[in-house]
């Protein structure tokens, strides 16, 4: 027999190779799109080859379609089989592409999926049953394609799921952008317009044509809005970082942070830190004389993290500071800052808070304790030790909080050691703490250090314990040195 092509086969031959020319183009641009959601991305991947399949099966069997072989034959079976479940598949897909972009929750997403995959497995169902009987398409002797008796049911599975994407696209057209939902209803109906054609004007297979086409406009469509939404974010993320790097800023300035700082005062020398987690952070220290003879010191940590802590923390430190420049004592100052916050706290936030006031000229410390870390003190020629005073609430947990205090008495010599729950909850990378032993062992390995010389021994240790894990809190110490009582 010998094998002639008429015009409408050579133009059918030209579409289809165009189209996988196409497919595989497109592949590819999907591939190296960057900026495409990694579901979207998937999706259109196996869309893709999905139409690359449907094309070169439909190519497959134009070419050896009148062919006579048995093994032809099989041949003209197999990528008939092939042809008509990639039809299937295709609809398949484009329902989860559509459920993707309609970003629904993910229980109603799972649902709708399954209906997808229960109507697929139908066709599935039906083409391996039909194939033994006939009944959807069959060759004859001269291995000429016909179409089987029940050639419609073949085309039931598309045309339910093709319901179902318009179903989806009318119900939550709220959620897709028009001009999404324009190009999923484009690719939903542009096929079916060339079968409509193609029946009353020639055997040309404008169906082809028709699928890739539709199919990419949709993918140039979707992939402009991801790049649109990416520009978008990368933006809003130049503004935020612009934003978070002056709140760091003005964070920063409202902390003490010149060291001597009271360079008169020989009494007592103090140094202090802070190392945010993330650009701002949510702990705070302050220190500051109410008057010639008292040194107040703040050393807190509020809930959270980020620009919500760091707006706390802003509140917290004013209130504090300015009860304690009214002369209140330290219970006092925390049960009026506590009243204060509790009053107009809609997002429940709180703020741990260790508050002493030291009587420089005797070396009193009388302190209260809001729910914070306990401190640690060294006395002369003896060792630091954890301090386990009486913790009240936290600043903001409760209304009406009331809370004690305690002294301490510290000597010529003496040091104290204040710091946030970063330093002894800092964790490696197997999930050990740093913990309070090893913050003792390394505050003990330098006890007669300086103030400023203590607080780089305990981060050291810190940074050498935690290696390379990310830091997950803040790093908040103070250390103060007190030397002599007024007058010595």
């Amino acid at each position: 027999m010998t094998f002639h092509f008429t015009p409408s086969d050579l133009i059918n031959v030209l579409f289809i190779s165009g189209g996988i020319g196409i497919c595989l183009l497109y592949f590819l641009l999907i591939s190296a799109s960057a900026h495409l959601r990694k579901e979207v991305r998937r999706y259109f991947q196996v869309f893709f080859s999905l139409i690359l399949l449907y094309i070169s099966a439909h190519l497959a069997r134009q070419i050896m379609d009148g062919i006579p072989g048995a093994a032809v034959r099989t041949w003209l079976y197999i990528v008939t089989f092939l042809e008509i479940i990639a039809a299937g598949f295709m609809t398949h897909i484009l329902a989860l592409l559509v459920i993707v972009v309609c970003r629904l929750e993910r229980k109603r997403s799972l649902s709708l999926v399954a209906v997808s995959y229960s109507i697929l497995m139908i066709h599935v169902i039906l083409l391996i049953v039909g194939w033994p009987l006939d009944l959807i398409y069959y060759f004859d002797a001269g291995n000429v394609y016909h179409r089987g008796a029940g050639y419609l049911l073949s085309n039931l599975c598309p045309l339910l799921l093709l319901l179902f994407n318009s179903i989806l696209l009318l119900r939550h057209r709220e959620r897709i952008l028009p001009k999404i939902r324009l190009a999923f209803w484009i690719y939903m109906i542009a096929p079916i317009i060339a079968i409509i054609i193609q029946s009353f004007s020639s055997s040309i297979q404008y169906i082809i044509f028709a699928s890739v086409g539709a199919s990419v406009y949709m993918f140039a469509v979707i992939v402009q809005n991801q790049n649109d939404d990416y520009e978008k974010q990368k933006q809003e993320n130049t503004r935020l970082d612009a934003e978070l790097s002056m709140a760091s800023r003005i964070q920063s300035s409202m902390l003490p942070s010149i060291f001597p700082p009271f360079p008169g005062r020989e009494e007592f020398d103090i140094f202090a830190s802070m190392d945010p987690a993330k650009e701002v952070g949510g702990d705070f220290f302050d220190f500051f004389l109410v008057d010639e003879d008292h040194l107040c010191m703040v050393m807190a940590d509020v809930s959270g993290k980020g620009v919500p802590a760091a707006l706390f923390m802003m509140a917290s430190k004013i209130i504090l500071a300015n009860n304690a420049m009214m002369g209140k004592s330290p219970a006092q100052i925390l049960t009026d800052t506590n009243a204060s916050i509790c009053s107009n706290n809609r997002e429940e936030m709180f703020v741990t808070v260790w508050l002493g006031i030291l009587e420089i000229s005797t070396g009193k410390l009388t302190a209260a304790n809001a729910g914070h870390e306990y401190p640690v003190l060294r006395h002369p020629d003896g060792a630091y030790e954890l301090i386990r005073d009486k913790h009240g609430f936290v600043i903001g947990g409760m209304e009406g909080a009331k809370y004690k205090e305690y002294e301490l008495t510290l000597e010529k010599g003496s040091k104290l050691f204040l710091y946030t729950d970063g330093v002894p909850e800092a964790t490696d990378g197997a999930g050990e703490m740093f913990g309070p032993e090893r913050m003792l062992a390394a505050l003990n390995s330098a006890p007669d250090d300086a103030p400023r010389d203590i607080l780089k021994t305990v981060r050291a240790a810190v940074d050498s314990f935690v290696k390379d894990a990310e830091q997950f809190d803040d790093l908040t110490m103070l250390c103060l040195e007190y030397k002599k009582a007024k007058g010595e």
